[in-house]
C-alpha cells in the first residue's frame, strides 16, 4: 500500500512553495509521494487570461519537483475530469492498493465550498489543509470549515490519517515558502519561455 498526497493546481508556474509544502507533508503525514495534478483547466479560473498551455506548466511542474519524491501528472488530461470529485472517484479506483490524502492550501479552503460537490470530497478522501500567511481568519471563518470543523483531527494524531473514518480533516502548520504564482508571473512575464521545448536543427 503507498500512501500517496495529492495537490491540486494550476502549478501556473511551479514553484519553491508547492515543492515546500509537498515535502513537509510528506513528512507530517508519513507520505511515499506527493502527486501534482496539473489542471487542465481550473473551472475557478476561468476567466484567467494570463493561463500558460498544460505543456508548459507540466514542463514547470517537472523541473521544480526533481530529486523528490514528488510525481508531477497530467492525469486529468488523460481521465477526461475537470472537477476534483470525479479525479478522485476514478484515482480511487485505478489505484486500489493505493491510500490518498488530499492536499491544500488555506486559501483553498476560504473558497472549498465552492468547488463542485465538496462535501463529497471531504467523503471520499482525507482533507490535509497547510496554513498559508494572510488566510486563516478567511479559512476558518468560511462555509467548509464550519461544516468540516466537527471531523477535524488533531495534527499529532497526523500519520494515522489512513485509519480515519470519512470524513476528516488535519490542519498542518509549517515555515512557508512566501512564493507565489502570481508573483512570479509579474517579476517574469516571459516565464514560459524557459519551459518551451526546444528544437534541434539537424
Amino acid at each position: 500500500m503507498k500512501r500517496i498526497g495529492l495537490l491540486g493546481g494550476s502549478f501556473n508556474p511551479a514553484h519553491s512553495g508547492h515543492r515546500a509544502i509537498s515535502l513537509a507533508a510528506i513528512r507530517a503525514l508519513g507520505l511515499d509521494e506527493v502527486w501534482w495534478l496539473v489542471s487542465p483547466g481550473n473551472p475557478l479560473k476561468d476567466g484567467a487570461t494570463d493561463m500558460a498551455p498544460l505543456a508548459i506548466r507540466l514542463a514547470s511542474a517537472r523541473t521544480m519537483s526533481r530529486l523528490a519524491p514528488i510525481r508531477p501528472s497530467d492525469i486529468e488530461t488523460r481521465l477526461g475530469t475537470r472537477y476534483t470529485i470525479d479525479t478522485l472517484r476514478k484515482l480511487v479506483r485505478l489505484y486500489p492498493d493505493n491510500r490518498f490524502i488530499w492536499l491544500m492550501g488555506g486559501d483553498n479552503l476560504a473558497q472549498f465550498h465552492q468547488w463542485r460537490d465538496w462535501r463529497k470530497i471531504a467523503r471520499e478522501v482525507p482533507i490535509a489543509v497547510i496554513a498559508r500567511p494572510g488566510y486563516e481568519h478567511a479559512a476558518h471563518a468560511g462555509v467548509a470549515m464550519g461544516w468540516l470543523r466537527r471531523w477535524q483531527r488533531p495534527a499529532h494524531q497526523a500519520k494515522s490519517w489512513t485509519t480515519w473514518r470519512l470524513p476528516a480533516l488535519v490542519l498542518l502548520r509549517f515555515r512557508l515558502d512566501p512564493t507565489s504564482a502570481s508573483g512570479l508571473r509579474r517579476a517574469d512575464p516571459a516565464w514560459q519561455r524557459r519551459f518551451m521545448p526546444t528544437t534541434r536543427s539537424t
